[in-house]
């Protein structure tokens, strides 16, 4: 993955809230095994099955979708079926395999929120996975605000998400960063005149914020202590 550089003219000490993605940024990437059974419903590769999760995935993230519709457009290509019975299991397969939050940026969130900075979560996120999230993450407490793509029919990088985003910190782009691991929302973020980062791993976040002069840094204990119980970072 080609990392951008961060992109803004802001330092540390003028920006007043930090705006997080969630998928790959507060949750760590689907393991191989929760993808392949998956794909295995479906008879076809991870890659084959990689790609048809992402053809319609923003359209069911911003609710344009039935659950339904969106896992039969699986089999809208040619030679693969899928039974109407097994919707449920891929249902709740999808949740499950986004739901490992990634303790470093779980702390860090905490960190944040209790150093006084505005949070926010911008999520394109379909309507299972928001009741999820809403329903039983506890640290949904430390976000001042948060937007996501199903309830408000907006889905990154329609500029109008990360505006109804910034109205809800009540801040201005210039003292807002943005934080998520796709470059085509980082590129629209910063259009709009949000600082960004691009997200890769805990430690490249550390030393773009220290770039930064930041001063709430995800933990460098807390990094260590993942390493040495030999956690993966670099695909966080």
């Amino acid at each position: 993955m080609d990392i951008a550089e961060t992109s803004t003219n802001a330092r540390g000490p003028e920006i007043r809230a930090i705006v997080l993605d969630y998928g790959e940024v507060l949750c760590l990437r689907p393991t191989e095994k929760q993808i392949r059974r998956m794909a295995d419903v479906f008879g076809i590769g991870i890659p084959q099955f990689e790609t048809l999760y992402e053809k319609n995935r923003r359209a069911y993230d911003r609710g344009d979708l039935t659950p339904d519709r969106y896992w039969f457009a699986f089999a809208d290509e040619p030679g693969i079926r899928l039974a109407a019975d097994k919707i449920p299991l891929l249902r709740a397969w999808d949740v499950e395999m986004w739901s490992n939050t990634n303790p470093v940026m779980i702390a860090w969130l905490e960190a944040l929120h209790q150093s006084g900075l505005r949070t926010a979560l911008l999520s394109n996120m379909h309507a299972d996975m928001v009741a999820k999230v809403r329903g039983e993450f506890e640290s949904m407490r430390n976000f001042d605000c948060a937007v996501f793509s199903h309830e408000v029919r907006l889905a990154k990088p329609e500029p109008k998400i990360y505006q109804h985003c910034l109205e809800g910190l009540g801040t201005t782009a210039r003292e807002t960063l943005f934080i998520d691991d796709r470059e085509v929302n980082i590129t629209a973020a910063r259009a709009l005149g949000l600082a960004v980062i691009r997200f890769a791993s805990v430690p490249q976040l550390r030393a773009e914020l220290e770039r930064l002069e930041f001063r709430v840094l995800p933990s460098a204990r807390i990094l260590r202590g993942i390493s040495r119980k030999g956690w993966i970072l670099a695909d966080c």
